[in-house]
């Protein structure tokens, strides 16, 4: 039997970089990207595009409909990532009711294997700097932010479909960041705006960041090699804010950056940076919750999928010059 990978959200970092790493490989591979960015991106020729919504049950009857004799195996990498601290219906729609969506048509389509790109953010932190592992059970009221608390509920709806019988496994990113992101996720926009020069101080905190393309490999293993059921995280380890500003100034050549705002500072002014940011029309990277974040426990352990998947990691200094890289080759910068 064949196999016929089906990739939600593959417009976006993540889903577009398993879309490119399934082509090259020679896999067949159905890429779903809501119909406004249809032509927009620039798929491999070999790859078969299908627009339509999570958000949108009718439109996704299409996608799941594969020849005899051929396996589907789904990545539901769809989703909003979000650090805004007020409410926003649109993440709520697709994190959760896009999900949702995605695990009924998985159940009545019989696929025969669903990857769901869930989050760190969805697993509840510990205190201190106690590691944190997969757990069993999510709930939106044991997570911080808006982004978390979707998250946490739709892993919750897609391991209680796993105990129904779907054969769905789940992975757990941390911040991702590297080449092949055609948006502006938070760490692109980070780069962008030190090689732009827009940023001119940091702050105290840091995060596990992580190399969207050692993400992309421990997914695909997780769809030959992941348990029914089972959580995954894919972690790197932590860096500070200052250590990443230092990185891109190694890589660029350009002056380090010296400032340093403390971080009950930026907190005070959080509410006039996401002002700033939206009359920019900009991908926000100083938020009340992104300053929450980067001062929270993350110490992830990836253990785990080293284990049951063969996950590895590479330095994030060779992902941050990668991600200049193509930046530049793509006249971003």
């Amino acid at each position: 039997m064949g196999i016929k990978y089906l990739i939600t959200g593959a417009a976006g970092h993540l889903g577009y970089t398993l879309v490119r790493i399934l082509s090259e490989k020679g896999a067949e591979v159905r890429a779903l990207v809501l119909p406004c960015d249809r032509e927009t991106l620039c798929f491999p020729d070999n790859v078969e595009i299908f627009a339509g919504d999570v958000r949108d049950v009718d439109s996704l009857e299409g996608f799941f409909i594969v020849g005899p004799k051929t396996d589907s195996v789904l990545i539901h990498c769809a989703g909003i990532v979000s650090i805004a601290s007020g409410y926003l219906k649109d993440v709520i729609d697709v994190n959760v009711h896009g999900t949702r969506n995605i695990v009924r048509l998985c159940m009545k389509h019989r696929v025969s294997k669903l990857v769901y790109v869930s989050s760190v953010h969805a697993i509840p932190e510990l205190p201190g700097r106690e590691e944190i592992t997969e757990v069993k059970d999510f709930e939106p009221g044991n997570v911080k932010g808006l982004y978390a608390k979707t998250k946490a509920a739709a892993t919750k709806y897609v391991l209680e479909a796993a105990k129904r019988g779907l054969n769905a496994s789940v992975v757990h990113p941390s911040g991702i960041c590297g080449p092949y992101d055609n948006g502006a996720g938070h760490l692109t926009q980070l780069v962008l705006d030190f090689y732009k020069g827009r940023l001119v101080a940091g702050t105290t905190g840091g995060y596990d960041f992580v190399d969207v393309r050692d993400v992309a490999a421990g997914i695909l293993s997780c769809c030959l090699n992941g348990k029914a059921g089972e959580c995954y995280i894919l972690s790197n380890r932590y860096y500070k804010v200052t250590e990443i500003l230092d990185m891109l100034s190694d890589i660029s050549g350009k002056k380090k950056i010296r400032i340093v705002i403390p971080m009950q500072i930026a907190r005070a002014t959080a509410p006039l940076a996401e002002l700033y940011y939206r009359f920019r029309k900009s991908t926000p990277l100083y938020t009340a919750y992104s300053l929450y974040t980067i001062t929270s426990n993350s110490n992830f352990s990836h253990e785990k999928a080293d284990r049951e998947l063969g996950y590895k990691v590479r330095p994030f200094q060779e992902t941050l010059a990668d991600t200049a890289n193509w930046l530049q080759k793509n006249n971003r910068c």
